[in-house]
């Protein structure tokens, strides 16, 4: 990749994430950020709102660290397993197990006494569903081989980077993290074989 367009891919990346966040948080908070409006309390709003700039940058780095990690990690297991097909089968396994247990694991950890499981389905399903989708795209833009890597990627990778929104199991920063996460990442995946300028 030409350096010029690695910039771009960083600099593109940092912009799309943290202003993903910024409208996250704001969306979690309206009606107090509303208030503080209406209240002309316009220095306030605009302190809160670089703050929430800054905090969803440090995730979008994150997704970009991630990026370029499974990146590599992907060509090492290219390399051991020296099949595309085994590789892209270890990988559909990892994806399940991920799934399993960001529903079971949550549950067991989190849930109170007579708290339903669906609320915790309901967010592993979120991730996959846009994962299927991500890999779609992918897959039609580059080529079958693809899809599995792809879902892989949005799935595990924005699951590990997502690490310390799930410890905390706090509504509003599960998607303060993850929403500038899965922003990042599915526009470092469908943007850098259009970077390349051929298919990945």
């Amino acid at each position: 990749m030409k350096t010029r367009n690695l910039v771009y891919l960083f600099f593109s990346t940092l912009l799309i994430g943290s202003t993903a966040g910024m409208i996250t948080g704001i969306v979690l908070d309206w009606s107090e950020y509303w208030a503080d409006l209406k209240n002309g309390e316009f220095i306030s709003f605009l302190i809160v709102m670089l703050w929430l700039l800054g905090v969803s940058s440090i995730f979008s780095l994150i997704s970009q660290m991630g990026f370029f990690a499974y990146l590599t990690i992907h060509r090492f297991g290219l390399g051991i397993f020296k099949s595309v097909r085994l590789w892209n089968t270890i990988q559909a396994v990892l994806i399940a197990v991920t799934l399993f247990d960001l529903v079971y694991f949550r549950y067991a950890v989190f849930a109170e006494e007579g708290e339903s499981v669906i609320s915790y389905i309901l967010i592993a399903l979120f991730l996959l569903v846009v994962g299927v989708i991500v890999a779609y795209i992918k897959q039609k833009e580059t080529n079958k081989q693809a899809f599995i890597p792809a879902l892989f990627f949005i799935v595990v990778v924005t699951t590990l980077e997502w690490i310390p929104g799930l410890q905390s199991n706090d509504p509003k920063w599960l998607w303060l993290i993850l929403i500038p996460l899965l922003v990042s990442n599915v526009w470092q995946l469908l943007t850098l074989h259009r970077l390349i300028g051929k298919k990945a």
